[in-house]
């Protein structure tokens, strides 16, 4: 569940040090902390959770947006953010905390790929958009009150500055660099196999039929799913340094076999429309590209062939394409 409220501190004053002493509020995190409207996005961000009142309660728009702003901005690894965010107090300013705390992460390390799928490129095309305004406003200001002072000493006279002046994204400086191809661009996804795609398949159905059972734990007995027989049969193969094409083949037939079973039985907890509510959005999303990914896998199967139209090879990312490079 998501509550709207927004922690935005006005002044860095009021942030509190355990070790005495107060934020400068010159640096470069206050100013920014300033200069993002955060509420503004926090209508957006609730859209993507389904119930106000159940669940677990959501960290705030300002510290998911927060997060992958610090990411950007220093370049760091997902692990590595909580870590920063815990050693700097100006990191916990600019996500909203009211005070410093160094004992432990304020999350967990795999929070911030949900954040990255609960903003949209075109939100962060905006909030990127305001910022760059902003701080160009604040350069303009500061070179008007230059100006304002120079006059004010009889240095000379300086040309009016008009209101309505357009600003152009042409005068922000370049930095980084932009990784363009005809073809392609990278993607952060384990390599992908038949046999690993088909396991992690059937394990995320395994959970799906846990949650849909639940209601009647104690009315019936859960549909056998064969998980610890699976999960033998995945391991004994993905183990091998060496794997023989036969085997392999006859791993993928047992993984189809699994996956076919977990499916079906998902399917008649579905027959009742009341039972789709019991999982999540995500959940809800990952059944029918897993839906689509076994039938894949099958005609690849029996096909005896390795590829097929818009194959999916990352069931969180089914989107993506791969393609040889070389």
């Amino acid at each position: 569940m998501y509550i709207r409220k927004t922690n935005q501190i006005k002044i860095a004053d009021d942030f509190f040090l355990p070790f005495g002493g107060k934020l400068n509020r010159n640096n470069r995190w206050v100013k920014l902390a300033e200069l993002i409207p955060w509420s503004d996005f926090e209508d957006a961000y609730a859209q993507n959770f389904k119930s106000p009142t159940r669940g677990e309660k959501a960290l705030s728009v300002r510290v998911a947006l927060g997060t992958l702003i610090i990411q950007t901005k220093l370049k760091l690894v997902d692990a590595e953010v909580p870590l920063q965010i815990m050693e700097n107090p100006y990191l916990q300013y600019f996500l909203g905390f009211d005070r410093f705390e160094d004992d432990r992460q304020p999350f967990d390390a795999s929070l911030i790929t949900h954040f990255r799928k609960r903003f949209t490129p075109d939100i962060l095309l905006e909030i990127n958009n305001i910022i760059a305004m902003k701080e160009l406003e604040a350069a303009a200001s500061e070179n008007r009150d230059n100006d304002d002072d120079h006059k004010d000493n009889g240095s000379g006279p300086t040309e009016p500055i008009a209101e309505d002046v357009q600003i152009s994204f042409d005068d922000i400086p370049k930095q980084g660099k932009l990784i363009l191809d005809a073809t392609c661009a990278p993607s952060d996804i384990r390599f992908p196999t038949d046999l690993r795609l088909l396991n992690e398949a059937r394990e995320k159905l395994e959970d799906m039929i846990d949650v849909l059972h639940a209601p009647d734990i104690s009315a019936m007995a859960k549909p056998r799913t064969y998980r610890n027989r699976a999960r033998k049969d995945y391991l004994s193969i993905e183990k091998q340094r060496k794997k023989r094409s036969k085997a392999i083949q006859k791993a993928i037939r047992k993984q189809l076999g699994y996956v076919k079973r977990d499916l079906e039985h998902v399917e008649t907890y579905l027959e009742d429309p009341s039972r789709a509510e019991l999982l999540t959005r995500r959940q809800q999303r990952e059944l029918q590209v897993i839906r689509k990914l076994y039938e894949q896998q099958r005609y690849m199967y029996e096909s005896r062939t390795h590829s097929v139209d818009n194959r999916i090879v990352s069931i969180s990312q089914p989107y993506i394409r791969p393609i040889v490079r070389g």
